[in-house]
């Protein structure tokens, strides 16, 4: 026999040899050559099958099968329906896979050699992992992989699975409806496995995440009784269990046409920065416009997709941003407008709403999707800090008068309430801190924690905390936020750890 190159576990036990022989998705002719030696030369050849005995692997290996094997059937217990195992479903199944390794365990013992068949991939969703996990650390063992369920459903499409950078996600049609629909609207592409029974479910979710347009079904690939189509169009009575859902490649794909009245405006937030602080909602909304709008700053957070316009701005132009993403939408354009943090907390949400009230764009649908805000991220960071009633102000006196400012300031810290200081300073803004540093100090102990929160999750992140007494407005610019204690806030030193944690206790006490 010639040396496999495929990952081999070698035990010293003196019993027989264990495969996992991959099969490939049902055409006998996609069974790899290493696949056929091993089955030929095997003693014993199990497979896994329902109660009416018929055995999908069996069937694709035939051919290779001689009357001299030995046959192990591994019929299970329960497939879909109810049992009265006192363990349940998951309780049956376990006892039927010790029950069934215990089988094969005594081939191997005896010096045998023993092939168990699995459709597709041996570790791919494969019913042969279960032996594999309660056999492979006792006796030489070796996986023989085959061709997925995922590549025989593209290949039959002829259509791009994936390229270049796009993420392929592969989900279990079994997951909750609503856990599916944030995985479609998140990924690039994906394949949705194990249909039947949950296709209504799985339609569903992919209606809901707005790629319904885009799926394709493939039914029992490379086997007899194949059938692709639009999944749309697809009667959910008809679906078997072997059939899934795919969304394919969007690199090249026809996307929005611009026909007049079919555009949207989307205002999604980016969180204070990267891709950890997208949500799966952002993710999709990004994924599906053809085009984005935004300060260049936050468009370049966002991945360069093909076919996707791409319109940045300087940061001091809110309305003419909306007002050029609404006339986009208007001519038939999907487009997303791009903020930083939760675009309705000092950002463009409220420009695009407002630009969206005048009489030319009262068709055009604006959706606002809710992201990661600046406080929340810091507040994160230091402990928690807003874990009681908070404000949150801009220090900011370009749209309102610092007068205004100051008032605000004012009643909150009477207030007692912890603030979230938005827009501390920039090059042209250099005395807003210490004056309201100053004004919070009439009202608070020096020794008040306020927290420096500078590029959270960027690059250069800063998060300390000092009292307020000691705030160096030096030390603060535009991409600081502060977080000021009110008087129950607690900053300590955490033992062993050489890291200060703030909060602010949930409970206030009674006068």
């Amino acid at each position: 026999m010639s040396t496999p190159s495929t990952s081999v576990t070698d035990i010293s036990s003196g019993g027989g040899r264990l495969y996992g022989v991959g099969l490939g998705p049902g055409d006998p002719n996609l069974m790899t050559l290493r696949a056929v030696q091993v089955i030929g030369e095997a003693d014993v050849i199990a497979y896994h099958s329902a109660r009416h005995g018929r055995s999908i692997a069996r069937s694709i290996a035939a051919a290779h099968l001689r009357p001299d094997h030995i046959e192990e059937p591994l019929v299970y217990p329960v497939t879909t329906e109810t049992t009265d195992h006192p363990g349940g479903y998951r309780g049956a199944l376990e006892e039927f896979y010790e029950k069934a390794a215990a089988r094969l365990a005594a081939h191997l013992d005896a010096g045998r050699t023993v092939a168990v068949l699995a459709e597709g991939d041996p570790m791919f969703y494969g019913s042969y992992m279960h032996m594999h996990k309660r056999l492979a650390d006792r006796y030489a063992t070796e996986v023989i992989p085959g061709v997925t369920s995922v590549s025989a459903a593209a290949a039959r499409l002829g259509t791009p699975l994936v390229e270049g950078e796009e993420i392929l996600t592969i989900l279990p049609g079994t997951l909750p409806e609503e856990e599916l629909t944030a995985r479609l609207a998140a990924t690039d592409t994906a394949v949705v496995m194990k249909l039947g029974r949950t296709f209504p479910a799985v339609r569903g979710a992919f209606e809901a995440s707005g790629r319904l347009a885009e799926a394709r079904y493939v039914e029992r690939a490379t086997m007899a009784g194949e059938r692709t189509g639009d999944l749309a169009d697809i009667d959910p009575a008809s679906v078997p269990y072997f059939s899934v859902a795919v969304l394919p490649s969007r690199v090249d794909a026809v996307r929005p046409s611009g026909r007049a009245g079919s555009g949207e405006v989307v205002v999604v937030g980016t969180g204070p920065a990267g891709p950890l602080w997208l949500t799966p909602e952002t993710r999709g909304a990004l994924a599906a416009a053809d085009a984005l709008v935004g300060y260049t700053t936050y468009l370049d957070r966002v991945p360069v997709r093909p076919g996707q316009a791409r319109h940045g701005s300087d940061n001091k132009v809110e309305s003419e941003r909306a007002e050029f993403a609404l006339d986009l939408a208007r001519r038939g354009h999907r487009v997303a407008v791009v903020s930083g943090g939760d675009p309705g907390v000092f950002a463009m949400a409220t420009a695009v709403l407002e630009v969206a009230t005048q009489e030319e764009y009262a068709d055009i649908p604006v959706r606002v999707l809710p992201g990661v805000t600046a406080a929340n991220a810091a507040a994160a960071r230091a402990g928690a800090p807003l874990g009681h009633d908070y404000a949150t102000i801009s220090l900011s006196d370009r749209l309102k008068p610092w007068e205004v400012i100051a008032e605000r300031l004012t009643a909150a810290a009477s207030a007692d309430l912890v603030l979230a200081l938005y827009n501390p300073g920039s090059k042209s803004r250099t005395w807003q801190v210490a004056k309201a540093r100053d004004l919070l100090l009439e009202h608070r102990s020096p020794d008040t924690p306020v927290v420096l929160a500078r590029d959270v999750g960027g690059p250069t992140e800063s998060v300390r905390t000092v009292r307020l007494a000691d705030v160096d407005p030096a030390e603060v610019d535009m991409r600081t936020l502060l977080i000021v204690g009110s008087s129950q806030t607690r900053w300590v030193e955490r033992g062993g750890t050489g890291r200060s944690i703030v909060w602010t206790p949930r409970r206030y006490p009674e006068a």
